[in-house]
């Protein structure tokens, strides 16, 4: 467990993804992503940490094991075709991790998911969160659109209102 990362997480708490992502940012947030759900017939979340805090800081989480823990908590693999997709980021590390449901990540695998999250990464270093995460968003969605196309009124199963932990 590095000190560093301690601090870094203890000082960038829950405030800074407040900051970064104010109320306007996070409607046209959701709105990339009812935009996206209209193409597709998939279920995507955003959701953003500030940190970690507790537990999961001191026993040193990676970012991809706890969002397996949201994507779980959020219940996102409870989708009638198993194709929900999770967008977390772990703003005190910047990293961010993509995590889908059976049904979608066989179809586009691991190695898909992690050159969008690299893509994002490189707008969020350059202070561009919101343009990284719709970029991100629309990433994701055209996947979704390739493998489950929309065939009309679906329901929405999932809320896409984003996330702020």
């Amino acid at each position: 467990m590095s000190i560093r990362r301690i601090t870094r997480h203890l000082l960038q708490h829950h405030w800074r993804a407040k900051q970064v992502f104010p109320k306007g940012v996070l409607d046209r947030i959701e709105q990339a992503i009812k935009r996206g759900e209209a193409s597709h017939s998939g279920q995507l979340r955003f959701v953003v940490e500030g940190a970690l805090d507790g537990g999961p800081l001191f026993r040193n989480q990676p970012a991809r094991e706890r969002a397996l823990d949201v994507f779980s908590q959020l219940r996102i693999w409870d989708t009638a075709h198993n194709n929900g997709v999770l967008i977390y980021l772990l703003l005190a590390d910047r990293d961010v991790e993509i995590i889908a449901d059976r049904g979608i990540d066989a179809k586009v695998g691991g190695e898909r998911w992690e050159s969008i999250c690299r893509a994002m990464e490189v707008e969020f270093r350059s202070g561009q969160f919101e343009r990284g995460v719709i970029g991100g968003i629309e990433a994701v969605s055209r996947e979704l659109t390739k493998h489950f196309p929309s065939s009309g009124p679906h329901p929405n199963e999932l809320p896409d209102a984003p996330v702020l932990m």
